[in-house]
């Protein structure tokens, strides 16, 4: 199994998740956001003025989580109150809070919050990251997935779940990945679309250079 990225910890694997995640070595976290299965139209983006994305794989039929918990670790899966009749008993939940002060952040396209289920007993996590419009809450660069999620919401979750390597089975632009480079944590990532695949790895290239030169300014990881 040939990877599409490694480097330093961190790796990247090209296909189907439930082909690869037999064979990888042990992780301690699956921290990932799958399709959620409500078939998402991102062509109403086009009136916010945002980047039209094409239809997300998958996300047309309903999202079945059963094949991740052959896995002997913990879980954080984002949008599982789409699919919570297929989850194990137990668990928590983590709520991310998008809104901005005024109110803004509530009329743009998508929910104010987003809720993530936690495989831990009693776990209620808040984290309260500004988020809406077409820019990412990470600062200036423009999102490039549509259901991108920003660096500091997974560098929050990674710092109070102390645990790794990490695994995200549906990697989308990378931002698991970028997160778990910042925290210096091992992780690998598994995508079926070769472009994200691509996006993923400039991203990770894109952030080492800014190590390497800190005084460049860090602006959205990819631009």
């Amino acid at each position: 199994m040939t990877p599409y990225y490694e480097e330093k910890g961190i790796t990247i694997y090209h296909g189907d998740c439930r082909d690869i995640l037999p064979d990888l070595p042990k992780v301690d976290l699956v921290l990932t956001d799958p399709p959620y299965g409500i078939n998402i139209d991102t062509s109403i983006q086009k009136a916010c003025g945002r980047i039209q994305h094409g239809k997300i794989i998958g996300d047309g039929v309903p999202f079945d989580p059963t094949f991740l918990f052959t896995l002997n670790c913990e879980f954080i899966l984002f949008g599982a109150n789409n699919y919570h009749h297929l989850l194990p008993k137990g668990g928590g939940w983590i709520v991310w809070d998008k809104r901005s002060p005024d109110g803004s952040s509530d009329k743009v396209f998508g929910w104010p919050f987003e809720l993530a289920w936690c495989s831990k007993d009693k776990v209620g996590k808040i984290y309260r990251i500004q988020h809406g419009g077409y820019l990412n809450a990470d600062g200036t660069g423009k999102r490039v997935h549509p259901t991108q999620k920003p660096i500091m919401l997974m560098t929050a979750i990674m710092r109070d779940f102390k645990t790794s390597p990490i695994c995200d089975p549906f990697v989308g632009s990378g931002t698991t990945l970028v997160a778990a480079k910042q925290l210096g944590r091992k992780a690998i990532g598994i995508e079926l679309e070769e472009k994200y695949c691509e996006i993923a790895a400039k991203r990770l290239n894109v952030f080492k250079y800014a190590e390497q030169h800190p005084e460049k300014e860090k602006k959205g990881f990819f631009e």
